[in-house]
């Protein structure tokens, strides 16, 4: 199968870590409306599907295989999409907890967060009143005090252990420096191309959602792996669509979903992942760009194949 160049991957990251289920009704947690808007968002065009699991009761983030092992399969069998499961978790998560889904179901592509940093949402809840679930308030709190632990030798163990699923990686880069620790991999010959970067723009404690961020990004991405990569952008909250759009505008590829932003425009919170996509799909569309099915994505990025995994 020969792709062609006006192909773009649209990921949907359907529910995340941070994002608390008071902030938005819309927000999935349980694991019928994880599979419900998983599918939804495949039908719309998402192409990767990036998951996280939550507390069906509490709608707390968990990385527990058993809650996974409750709508993955539905998933699996409704969609032809890619499912790209998280070792990122959330703050209150071992490196344990973070990879057990995806050691468990050996996916074809999973999340690896190329740095440490401050990463704070702290200010997110500053205006709800009453919420859903006791935990959310502190949770949220409490991320004025976190630190993103991604080590070196994290970032090894996630390589050494995943390759030998046949996983490959979603490497998300939340700044300039992310991008040389991942050529540092590459360079040692643990990290083996096409390399699948996502950068990401606008989380505090990272690189801005400036425009002008977007094209530094690319810029350095080309300079380090030249033909070796395979692009995409997230702008989290208001950035997420301008972000997108300067990327397709670019060649690059795309993510959205309900973990980046809980919003479909100015004010206006998402009715859903599917909502999301489907205004990215529109937007590319005007572009003359086409969203690439999950058996493009898989060429384009060497990807083992839904067949291969232990979902």
């Amino acid at each position: 199968m020969t792709v062609k160049s006006n192909k773009v991957i649209i990921t949907c990251a359907i529910t995340g870590g941070i994002h608390t289920p008071t902030l938005s009704d819309a927000l999935p947690y349980t694991p019928a409306d994880l599979a419900s808007q998983a599918i939804e968002a495949a039908e719309a065009g998402a192409a990767i599907l990036h998951i996280h699991a939550r507390d069906p009761e509490t709608g707390a983030p968990t990385g527990s295989p058993d809650v996974y092992r409750q709508f993955l399969p539905q998933i699996k069998q409704a969609t032809d999409a890619v499912i790209n499961l998280t070792t990122g978790g959330s703050p209150d998560m071992s490196p344990e907890d973070r990879l057990a889904g995806a050691l468990t179901f050996s996916p074809e592509m999973c999340s690896l967060n190329m740095g440490s940093m401050n990463f704070s949402f702290h200010d997110m809840g500053r205006k709800v009143k009453d919420w859903k679930f006791p935990w959310e308030d502190q949770y949220i709190l409490d991320s004025e005090k976190f630190i993103f632990r991604n080590t070196f030798a994290d970032i090894r163990r996630n390589y050494e252990l995943l390759s030998d699923h046949g996983t490959r990686f979603e490497h998300e880069c939340y700044d300039i420096g992310h991008l040389y620790n991942l050529a540092y991999f590459v360079d040692k010959g643990i990290a083996k191309p096409p390399f699948f970067i996502q950068s990401i723009f606008g989380i505090l404690g990272g690189i801005g959602g400036d425009l002008d961020n977007v094209m530094f990004m690319r810029r350095t991405a080309d300079r380090l792996f030249g033909k070796d990569y395979v692009w995409s952008v997230l702008g989290a909250g208001r950035f997420q669509m301008p972000v997108c759009t300067m990327a397709a505008q670019l060649g690059g590829n795309v993510r959205v979903g309900l973990e980046d932003s809980l919003f479909i425009g100015r004010g206006k919170l998402a009715s859903s992942n599917a909502e999301q996509v489907r205004k990215i799909v529109r937007i590319l569309e005007e572009q003359g760009l086409e969203p690439a099915t999950p058996a493009e994505a898989r060429e384009i990025l060497a990807l083992k194949g839904a067949d291969r995994t232990l979902i």
